[in-house]
């Protein structure tokens, strides 16, 4: 199963050092979230999927100020019996990844550019609002949500970060 695991850069450099990611909530395509887009091809599902870890990677820049302005989401490989689904209405894609994923798992990652760092600051501040229904704080963090993530290959996360 690929799953989608929300990160930071400077999380991503910790990642690095210690060859594993430790285990927690990632997003994946889940028999939720094929209800959820019964016409969305597998490709259209991982979008879906990959765009909720980017959301939750806006989260944890949130909890951590220090952290460059970038989202990122790590894309791994695993074997379907270390995933728990933990789906629900709200985020039929989320899974729980029940161990440690050694870094030779990732595939890819996916991380925004210089460009959308005032954008993601923006996202970050109105999250609160736009949690509690605020309509002009959810445009905010749908402005944020406009940037492509760019790929970026296993072997160049190191210089990724």
């Amino acid at each position: 199963m690929r799953v989608y695991l929300p990160s930071t850069l400077s999380d991503l450099a910790v990642i690095l050092r210690a060859r594993q990611i430790e285990p927690g909530t990632a997003y994946a395509v889940t028999p939720a979230l094929r209800e959820a887009y019964a016409s969305g091809d597998q490709e259209e599902l991982e979008y879906v999927a990959l765009t909720q870890g980017a959301r939750a990677s806006l989260r944890l820049l949130a909890a951590d100020p220090e952290a460059l302005r970038r989202r990122v989401v790590l894309a791994a490989d695993v074997d379907d019996s270390l995933v728990v689904i933990t789906a629900d209405a709200d985020n039929p894609a989320q899974v729980a990844v029940t161990v440690p994923i050694a870094t030779t798992r990732l595939v890819c990652a996916h991380a925004d550019d210089a460009q959308a760092e005032n954008d993601i600051q923006k996202a970050i501040q109105a999250l609160p609002e736009a949690d509690q229904g605020d309509d002009d704080a959810a445009f905010e963090v749908d402005q944020a949500e406009g940037h492509e993530l760019g790929w970026y290959a296993a072997q160049e996360l190191p210089d990724l970060v």
